[in-house]
């Protein structure tokens, strides 16, 4: 009987881990001048995308040439690098247990997040530049409180295309994608909630809770239309389902 956990799988998925934790680590004291390897790419991106033109300030990351929009550190999209590569890491680990993994998938799960991440963020932030120029409080939120919703939705949904592409490439049949589609929400809490609470930011009061509040909320938003095609899928009259025609008996 092959052995469901080896050595090999324990120490990958110890590898996993500590370059995500790594990473974090990194990205909590890095300035914008440690930074520019992803905030660079992505304010190429913003430029090309959104026709706005910025310049790098030293220690404060890219600030448009009327100074009304700066990408910062916090804007480098870090978090989400290492939720997708923790999700597609994890979900090749967890998925092909029984068999003897590559070590070469940890850098592929790298670059893929790396890669996506780029257009997460110049799509989260080319939105939020077309915002700023909307009147304040169009949408019954605060400004606060829309750029929360939008980096949260965008990021959230270039988490899910990623991993129902990532599943469709492995796989042709769609059997089970709501439960599997469940993964990356897991994975999506774990990294935006679980490692903040670990770190105690709930001391930071209301701010956190009603930031966890659209974190628990918004990807369920996405979710459901998910369920909901799933659920049609299998709530269809079998009567309606056209039968196959039998040939032999018919000739």
């Amino acid at each position: 009987m092959k052995r469901r956990f080896t050595w090999n799988w324990i120490a990958q998925c110890v590898v996993v881990l500590v370059c995500a934790f790594a990473l974090k680590q990194y990205y909590s004291t890095a300035s914008a001048n440690q930074l520019r390897w992803i905030l660079a790419p992505t304010t190429t991106g913003v430029e090309l995308v959104s026709g706005t033109s910025f310049e790098f300030e030293s220690h404060s990351g890219y600030i448009s040439r009327d100074r009304s929009f700066l990408i910062a550190n916090s804007c480098a999209g870090v978090n989400f690098l290492i939720t997708a590569f923790l999700m597609l890491s994890v979900r090749k680990l967890l998925r092909d247990r029984s068999q003897r993994i590559a070590w070469g998938f940890i850098p592929a799960a790298a670059l893929i997040a790396y890669l996506v991440t780029l257009v997460a963020n110049t799509t989260r932030i080319a939105i939020a530049l077309r915002l700023q120029r909307m009147p304040a409080g169009f949408s019954g939120l605060n400004p606060y409180q829309l750029h929360r919703f939008e980096g949260i939705f965008i990021y959230f949904g270039f988490l899910l295309v990623l991993f129902v592409v990532s599943e469709r490439m492995r796989s042709e049949t769609t059997t089970g994608l709501l439960r599997r589609s469940l993964f990356p929400l897991v994975v999506y809490y774990a990294t935006t909630l679980g490692i903040p609470l670990a770190n105690g930011a709930y001391r930071q009061g209301t701010d956190f809770w009603e930031h966890s509040l659209f974190v628990l909320l918004i990807p369920l938003a996405l979710i459901l239309p998910i369920a909901a095609f799933r659920y049609s899928s299998d709530g269809r009259n079998p009567a309606d389902v056209p039968k196959p025609i039998n040939l032999r008996s018919s000739s």
